[in-house]
């Protein structure tokens, strides 16, 4: 019998392990529950990430995109004139405003990277590239303390349900941001 070729199926499954760890959480997750939830063969799963951590990395790469692109596609932030606090809170308000399954979901695949070694270098990669994009207005230092930050507070309104507010993530942001101008004033 011959192969079918079927050159969407490795993002067909990608896309399912994220709608099994959406629903069923991470723990629901398994090569026979992507596979099945995919509609495709078992061994397609398998072929095309041999461990469930491959699947795994893959799904939170994914996912990781949805704030990072935001940050990403929001030049206004580059702006020298930009208020940089303003824009951030506004931002992450935004995106918690949004889907948030999907937020829920970057999150419980982000924080699984606490019991899965695996997982690391990829949670990683998306406070690098937000720091990256940050570290245009500002310095590397103050760019992590600012994703530090914005974590602190995505996570918060996330567990405690409640509402995001935007005056407080400006203030605190500002706040760490005018400590940055503050030190290098003071040159140190």
């Amino acid at each position: 019998m011959a192969r079918r070729y079927d050159p969407g199926r490795r993002q067909r499954i990608i896309d399912a392990a994220i709608r099994v760890v959406g629903s069923k959480g991470i723990g629901g997750l398994s090569h026979r529950s992507a596979a099945a939830e995919a509609d495709v063969p078992l061994g397609s799963t398998t072929y095309h990430f041999a461990t469930l951590d491959d699947l795994l990395v893959a799904a939170l790469r994914q996912a990781n995109e949805g704030f990072g692109a935001m940050v990403r596609e929001r030049e206004s932030l580059l702006g020298p004139e930009a208020d940089l606090a303003a824009e951030l809170a506004r931002l992450t308000g935004e995106w918690l405003g949004g889907d948030r399954t999907g937020v829920e979901l970057e999150y419980e695949l982000y924080l699984a990277a606490l019991r899965r070694p695996a997982l690391r270098p990829v949670a990683a990669e998306w406070c690098a590239s937000v720091e990256e994009i940050l570290a245009r207005r500002t310095d590397r230092v103050t760019a992590r303390a600012v994703v530090a930050l914005l974590d602190g507070i995505c996570l918060q309104v996330l567990l405690t349900g409640a509402e995001f507010d935007e005056a407080y993530t400006r203030e605190m942001l500002r706040r760490v941001l005018c400590a940055d101008q503050s030190s290098a004033r003071t040159g140190g």
